[in-house]
This record gives structure tokens, C-alpha cells and sequence, in this order.
């Protein structure tokens, strides 16, 4: 004997759980969208792993880190964090309004974080692991950078300034 479709039992939900449903699904697609507006019209970066160095014997840039002009207006800056000294290598940087600057950053012995304050410059340093990303600096003033992750007793005086002139 077959069923009749009448005869099947229904799922009951109750409206107030289904309008519950219906509000997670909305928020889950905003959620999307903010995530998709954010990662291709506000151009946001991941932090990637730009190369590999040696720790205990940096080399290349990493002698004497800094500023570097490429060109009018572009820069790299190597930055090294160092828990022994608890600073950032250089501690103070100034660049021109307008400039682009590709920041380089690593760490000689234990994992830091790197955030320029009001920008979306925000990166984990681990050792021997270089992590490389580009702001472009369209306003005058002072960029703190700091220590994001919990490195030691002298954690709170892992910090540093970028400067932004006029030309």
C-alpha cells in the first residue's frame, strides 16, 4: 500500500524559531557582503611570508634596516622587531605625504606583532620569516607603529613613528 501525500506527517516549526532562521541567514549574507566589500573595494591585504632569512645572521638589508627610495614618492622599510634591545629597528621613520612605502619586517628571536596605528598595516613577525605590506600615505602625520604580541617584560616599549611630511 502506497501513502497518500496528505497522509505524511509535516515538520512543524514554530514562526518564532523559522523568523530566527530567516535572521541568521540575512546576517550571514551581510556578513559576506562587509567581508567581500572589505577584501576587493577597500583594497585590505593579508600579510604574506615574502621570504625566508636567517635569524642569527641577517644580511642583505637587514644590515643596516631603514628607509630606502626606489623612486620618487615609492620606498621600501626594512624594519627588524629585537626583544633583547625591546624596540623596533629604526624607531623613527619620516616619508612624504604621497609616498607609498612597502613595509618589510622580521624578528631576530622570539614572535612580535607590527600595527600601524590608522592604517590597515597589521602583521604577526616570526622569526626568520619576512612579512611584507603597502601602504600609501595620503595625509599629514604621525603613524605609531607597536608591538602586538605579548613578547616579554619589556613588551611595552616595543614601539615606534612614522612620520608623514609635506614635501
Amino acid at each position: 500500500m502506497s501513502e497518500s501525500p496528505a497522509a505524511k506527517p509535516k515538520l512543524h516549526v514554530d514562526p518564532y524559531e523559522k523568523n530566527w532562521m530567516r535572521f541568521t541567514i540575512i546576517l550571514l549574507i551581510v556578513f559576506a557582503a562587509a567581508v567581500t566589500v572589505a577584501g576587493f573595494a577597500l583594497g585590505f591585504q593579508v600579510p604574506s611570508p615574502e621570504e625566508r632569512v636567517d635569524p642569527n645572521n641577517l644580511t642583505g638589508p637587514w644590515e643596516n634596516p631603514g628607509l630606502r627610495e626606489l623612486s620618487p614618492d615609492i620606498y621600501d622599510l626594512y624594519i627588524i622587531a629585537n626583544s633583547a634591545t625591546w624596540q623596533f629597528d629604526p624607531r623613527d621613520v619620516e616619508v612624504p605625504v604621497g609616498s607609498t612605502v612597502t613595509f618589510y619586517v622580521t624578528s631576530t628571536d622570539i614572535q612580535h606583532g607590527f600595527k600601524l596605528q590608522d592604517t590597515n598595516i597589521n602583521m604577526q613577525i616570526v622569526p626568520g620569516q619576512v612579512s611584507k605590506l603597502t601602504y600609501t600615505f595620503d595625509k599629514v602625520g604621525e603613524y605609531p607603529y607597536i608591538c602586538t604580541e605579548y613578547c616579554g617584560v619589556g613588551h611595552a616599549a616595543m614601539f615606534g613613528t612614522l612620520t608623514v611630511v609635506e614635501q
